[in-house]
């Protein structure tokens, strides 16, 4: 079992970073023997992982296969209020508990950010990042954790955000203010300055699911 086990985490870690990359879009059907060959490992730690995926609701049975699940618009709406809520914790314990080296890190990545702006996936997989910045910043384990299954859920949806015409420029500005406020130790200005840009990217995300259905 020993053995197995760094095998069956990276095959997990693996298929995950697929899905969140996007290599794997919602309703792609995932095949073991597939996986086994991409990955170079044997079947059984793919299998384990798919399991452990499944058991986690990132995918889903479609008959006798599994496939990435997908979000509704239910799921999506109680996916983004949780989201506001902790990420606003986050940004409030940061201002709080994060050292100057951590503001320093904050602020250079958003500068960094400025020029990915009309490159919206990688400016999504820099984003990425910098909430997990602020999320390390809060010095909470705990809410750390939590905040982890809350992204690898928003891996299942199919675009990011930051794909909307004019909204890298805007979330560029709303990142600003977030490191400003944290940097101010202004604790009630960091977590409503976190939690109106999530509520701005759920408006937005919501308009792209207007346009798609359209």
């Amino acid at each position: 079992m020993k053995e197995n086990k760094p095998a069956q985490t990276d095959a997990y870690s693996l298929i995950l970073e697929a899905i969140d990359m996007g290599d794997y879009k919602p309703g792609d059907r995932l095949v073991e023997s597939d996986l086994a060959e991409r990955l170079g490992v044997s079947r059984t730690p793919v299998r384990e992982a798919l399991q452990r995926l499944e058991t986690q609701s990132l995918l889903a049975r479609d008959g006798r296969s599994l496939i990435v699940a997908s979000l509704d618009h239910n799921q999506m709406a109680e996916l983004y209020v949780v989201r506001r809520e902790l990420e606003g914790l986050a940004a409030r314990l940061a201002a709080r508990h994060a050292n100057e080296e951590e503001i320093t890190v904050l602020r250079e990545m958003v500068e960094a950010d400025d020029a990915l702006i009309h490159d919206p996936p990688a400016l999504a997989r820099s984003n990425r990042r910098f909430h997990k910045q602020i999320q390390l910043a809060s010095h909470n384990r705990y809410l750390v954790q939590q905040l982890d299954l809350v992204h690898r859920t928003m891996a299942l949806m199919a675009t990011t955000s930051l794909a909307a015409e004019g909204r890298g420029e805007i979330a560029q500005a709303e990142h600003r203010k977030i490191v400003a406020a944290i940097e101010k130790r202004d604790e009630d200005s960091a977590e409503r300055a976190l939690q109106d840009h999530i509520s701005v990217a759920f408006k937005t995300r919501l308009k792209q699911d207007a346009d798609r259905r359209g």
